[in-house]
């Protein structure tokens, strides 16, 4: 039996919606572009031939056409568009970070189950080559109990560019950027730590938002325990450190490079194909063999697709499968990166609640 499509509206078609949820979602059979809300209606226009441009959210919200909308404004515009969207009716997906503050997500959360609508936020990491690659080894047991862990997302960026992610305006800074990435997927391998310490700084010249983090999560109970986590984002690292570094009582892994998705994105490539979502590097191994012998060994990576968000979400809107990234992760999420930035601002380590 064909079911029937899902038509989607996306709200903002700037760096977001243009790279991450345009291209990835008409990729999914059973997802249709339907409408965009923009201030751009060429660019819309030039990339996606005939989809209708609406010249403001509300418009495109009032629509009956739409089933899903997928909101990528700034992130101070995502609580009062999601809000507006579920009153509505509509299915909605939220770029992340999912609000600007715990209270924003717990609203939107009861809003959604209110009105019996699927509300998800966009995890695209969740995703990524190396890291499906680094949860199949650690799930093996290869390692044995994994005792530190490092995830690092860092790049070289040093002048500070004229837009909203780097002005001293809700929402913006590295912490609710790229730290919900890599928050979420500590929390995805070890669930929810005991204690969070975060340092958070302006480095660049003339920044005035922070671009660079450095977080601890401590675990002291639960079955992951003892184990230490570091999170680290910076704008100035023009030699980065590798994307990820596990110590465990039987061995080591190290990965280098990011996954390829975002470069082939921003290249203008669509989804599809036997190469996509294929990372090359592979990460280094080495395991305790027998007795005190150590083997080295390379680790080839899962292939990464983002287009596998959507489709868990077209099966969750359909009743045939799970919400993929679902409020209550979502809630859980935005109260730790509000505990971290506290964490921040008094200079010490925070127990989580």
């Amino acid at each position: 039996m064909t079911l029937p499509l899902l038509r989607v509206g996306l709200v903002g078609y700037g760096f977001a919606g243009r790279t991450f949820h345009a291209p990835v979602l008409s990729a999914v059979p059973g997802l249709q572009l339907a409408a965009v809300a923009s201030s751009q209606p060429a660019q819309v226009q030039a990339d996606w031939p005939g989809v209708p441009v609406e010249s403001d959210a509300q418009a495109l919200l009032r629509r009956s056409d739409i089933d899903l909308v997928v909101i990528a404004a700034p992130n101070a515009q995502h609580h009062p568009l999601a809000r507006d969207a579920l009153k509505s009716g509509k299915h909605v997906v939220v770029d992340k970070p999912f609000t600007l503050d715990a209270a924003q997500a717990h609203d939107l959360a009861a809003l959604a189950a209110q009105h019996q609508r699927v509300l998800s936020v966009y995890q695209n990491r969740r995703y990524d080559a190396d890291f499906l690659t680094l949860r199949d080894l650690l799930a093996s047991g290869q390692l044995g109990r994994p005792v530190y862990f490092e995830s690092h997302f860092d790049r070289f960026r040093p002048e500070v560019r004229d837009r909203w992610r780097e002005q001293a305006v809700p929402g913006a800074g590295l912490w609710g950027d790229l730290g919900s990435h890599l928050l979420d997927q500590a929390l995805q391998l070890f669930g929810k730590p005991d204690t969070l310490q975060v340092d958070l700084a302006a480095l660049r010249d003339a920044a005035v938002v922070e671009d660079y983090f450095h977080a601890v999560l401590r675990y002291e109970t639960g079955p992951h325990a003892p184990l230490r986590v570091v999170l680290h984002a910076t704008a100035l690292a023009a030699h980065a450190a590798p994307r990820y570094l596990v110590h465990g009582t039987r061995g080591s892994y190290v990965k280098q490079g990011v996954d390829p998705q975002e470069d082939a994105l921003r290249a203008g490539l669509r989804p599809g194909g036997a190469d996509w979502g294929v990372d090359p590097v592979t990460g280094d191994l080495r395991v305790l063999a027998v007795g005190d012998w150590m083997k080295d060994s390379r680790v080839p990576n899962w292939p990464g697709n983002y287009g596998d968000y959507y489709a868990a979400v077209r099966d969750a809107i359909r009743g045939t499968g799970p919400n993929p990234v679902p409020p209550e992760q979502a809630v859980e999420l935005m109260a730790l990166l509000d505990l971290g930035r506290r964490s921040a601002e008094e200079g010490r380590v925070l127990p989580t609640p």
